[in-house]
């Protein structure tokens, strides 16, 4: 793991157990709760290992990371009833591989647009941050419906 890697300084706070996000982890990654929720429910799935592509990890460890995001996904679906889903394994700026896992609303101000359609300054504002409340609320939900779908090593709650 990079000290200077992001996504490997939020899993080492996982570890550590002051990272407010973490909601569960799995056998490949961990599952959170992301820092905006302009898109309620908004998660992600960090890879435990710090790789740039898809095609450098091992096959069976590959597949089943894949399997994991989709029961990450499926949990957020499940938790949020949204009424599309949005998966997304860019890494242009974080390299290190994770999966945006954002539910779509028809209220969305851009329904059928991609997320980047919308500015940035709109998605990121202060004001779609959780409140602690909120983001206990967001967890709980999201786990609830992950304990049905995937084998969890560890949960936010066992912090």
């Amino acid at each position: 793991m990079s000290e200077s890697c992001f996504i490997c300084n939020r899993i080492e706070m996982i570890k550590a157990g002051t990272n407010n996000t973490f909601v569960a982890e799995l056998e490949t990654g961990y599952a959170v709760i992301g820092d905006n929720q302009f898109f309620r429910g908004y998660s992600l799935f960090l890879c435990k290992i710090d790789v740039h592509e898809l095609h450098e990890l091992e096959p069976e460890f590959r597949t089943k990371f894949l399997v994991e995001m989709a029961q990450v996904a499926e949990a957020a679906c499940k938790a949020f009833k949204p009424v599309k889903m949005n998966y997304e394994l860019l890494g242009n700026t974080d390299h290190h591989l994770h999966w945006h896992l954002f539910p779509r609303y028809a209220d969305d101000p851009r329904p059928l647009g991609p997320i980047w359609s919308i500015d940035e300054a709109i998605t990121y504002a202060e004001s779609t941050k959780p409140t602690k409340e909120e983001l206990e609320v967001l967890k709980g939900e999201l786990l609830a419906e992950l304990e049905k779908t995937a084998k969890i090593v560890r949960r936010f709650s066992d912090v």
